[in-house]
């Protein structure tokens, strides 16, 4: 279905992709993660068409920017930052469901399903609505429109919880028939709905796993470090990762994902010379 062979992309001499070559096939379901700078936008805009750059791209045979309009009415795409768009909503499903040949109610039916008043903001101009709503809005519009395969770059960040929990549950409802890739810096939430893991750093594939069973991605692991002394740049990235700390910020502990482990380890080297103890354990 998606292939990438040997994408390279630079920008103002700076190397942001470094030869990725990735087959997804029909009904995978990619995790995309690695932290920021990876690697991982860029290598979405690819796909899409938005960028030029070395190697080939094909989704189902097809280049997506020798063949804009029949590749991207097949996708469903969310993307991190939303677009400034001054459309109104009304006019924007009805555009985003023409693409595909799909009703636009189905679009307005998701979107209440988020919680989303769509009645009420379909005269307004998309960029005036909050951030929250926006969020609302392009997930809808994504998996309102059937597409076979769903692209979506940190699609939860803005939802609240209860919205973010039947986003995932409108993503499982189409496990059987899209391929998806998900970039999420919060790979715990989607661990259930994911059967292949590929992890960037550095414009680079460093981790490619497909999974046969929900146990390894499902796996909680209790984590507890020790530092020789206190250092606030190593403090703010371990917060991030909602550990708790006693003893004047010496002792961290609590919960690591899983699938999480080697990018969590991966930050917690740049530290080696603080850490006098480090214990992963399964729950």
């Amino acid at each position: 279905m998606i292939q990438f062979k040997n994408i390279a992309k630079t920008f103002r001499k700076a190397r942001v992709l470094d030869g990725i070559s990735l087959d997804i096939g029909i009904g995978e379901r990619v995790a995309l993660i690695g932290s920021n700078g990876a690697g991982k936008t860029t290598l979405i805009r690819c796909l899409l068409g938005e960028y030029t750059h070395d190697g080939e791209v094909a989704i189902n045979g097809l280049d997506p920017r020798n063949n804009r309009t029949e590749v991207l009415g097949s996708i469903g795409f969310v993307p991190q930052l939303p677009p400034p768009l001054k459309m109104p909503v009304g006019q924007l499903i009805n555009f985003s469901a023409s693409l595909c040949g799909t009703d636009p109610q189905r679009i307005h039916a998701i979107a209440r399903r988020l919680g989303l008043n769509i009645d009420e903001i379909l005269s307004r101009q998309f960029v005036r609505l909050s951030g929250g709503m926006k969020q609302k809005l392009l997930i809808a519009i994504a998996l309102g429109r059937e597409a076979r395969v769903l692209v979506m770059d940190e699609p939860a960040a803005n939802l609240d919880p209860e919205a973010r929990k039947i986003f995932f549950d409108l993503l499982a409802e189409r496990l059987d028939d899209a391929t998806m890739i998900i970039s999420s810096h919060r790979l715990d939430e989607v661990s259930a709905l994911v059967n292949r893991v590929i992890e960037m750093d550095m414009g680079k594939v460093v981790l490619d796993d497909k999974v046969a069973d929900a146990v390894t991605l499902t796996a909680r692991l209790a984590c507890r470090i020790v530092l020789s002394r206190f250092e606030p740049a190593f403090a703010k990235a371990l917060d991030g990762w909602n550990l708790a700390s006693r003893d004047d910020n010496r002792i961290w502990e609590g919960e690591i994902a899983g699938p999480d482990r080697l990018r969590f380890l991966g930050i917690i080297s740049r530290y080696t010379a603080l850490v006098s103890d480090l214990s992963l354990s399964e729950i």
